[in-house]
């Protein structure tokens, strides 16, 4: 693994539903400075903006809420209509804050089932790609056959953590990159064997993408990182963790053991 990288904002057009984002990206990709696509980049992009050309959006103008939704709204203090897709989103939901639904998907507890209001259009959400590994696998494959050359790529959605203030990148689909690298076995300064420890490379990447990327007007839903390019091989899918090993599922279970 190198010890330097580079990593380039990859600024574009507003994506709108329908559009060739690979396209687009390969064309923002030259205008960036970066050029062609090299041996062993990757290329992480905007779990919104992947949304959005797939046709994910969903105007709520459209949605009629139950009346658990409405509920829920009541008591969370949101749009009904909106809840109404947070829940047909969620396995569960878990609880809730003012404005926030805590909710499992897909075995990973975020907030309102990753459906977010942030960059969708006015009147709109929109939610998780629905398969972002095997869309991050497709997009690979598509590079691979444009330009012949192996690269990662990352779908990257932002989230919060427990206790902690702000966001950072969270690797939700992955293709050509180990999500996890495992580091037990190894021995820290002092000799002593690492028993648990495992990085969270995707992760890692993605955080360090979204500084680029921004959260806000900056037009730019996708990086690419260049320097990695060891880290590259027949790699799929993001490595998730069975809630009985999780440290926070373990406590909310426990909770809600002791409710009933």
């Amino acid at each position: 693994m190198t010890d330097r990288f580079t990593t380039y904002g990859i600024r574009t057009d507003l994506v709108r539903e329908g559009d060739d984002l690979v396209s687009i990206l390969v064309t923002s990709i030259r205008r960036s400075g970066a050029g062609e696509f090299q041996e062993g980049d990757i290329l992480v992009i905007a779990e919104t903006a992947l949304a959005t050309a797939e046709g994910h959006v969903i105007r709520l103008d459209t949605v009629n809420p139950g009346p658990e939704s409405v509920r829920l709204a009541e008591t969370y203090d949101m749009d009904s209509r909106a809840v109404e897709v947070i829940r047909r989103e969620s396995d569960s939901i878990v609880g809730g804050i003012r404005g926030f639904l805590l909710c499992m998907k897909n075995g990973t507890l975020l907030p309102n089932a990753g459906v977010d209001a942030s960059n969708a259009p006015p009147g709109c959400v929109i939610p998780l790609p629905p398969q972002p590994d095997e869309s991050a696998r497709a997009i690979r494959k598509r590079l691979f056959a444009l330009f012949g050359v192996n690269v990662g790529v990352i779908i990257a959605d932002s989230r919060t953590h427990a206790m902690r203030m702000g966001c950072s990148g969270v690797a939700i689909g992955c293709s050509g990159v180990p999500s996890v690298i495992d580091e037990r076995g190894r021995c820290d300064l002092f000799g002593r064997t690492l028993e648990v420890t495992k990085q969270a490379l995707a992760d890692n990447i993605a955080s360090a993408a979204e500084i680029v990327m921004g959260e806000a007007d900056e037009a730019t839903p996708a990086a690419l990182v260049r320097g990695l390019g060891s880290l590259i091989g027949d790699y799929e899918g993001v490595e998730p963790i069975a809630a009985d090993e999780c440290l926070f599922m373990g406590l909310v279970a426990k909770e809600r053991e002791g409710e009933e």
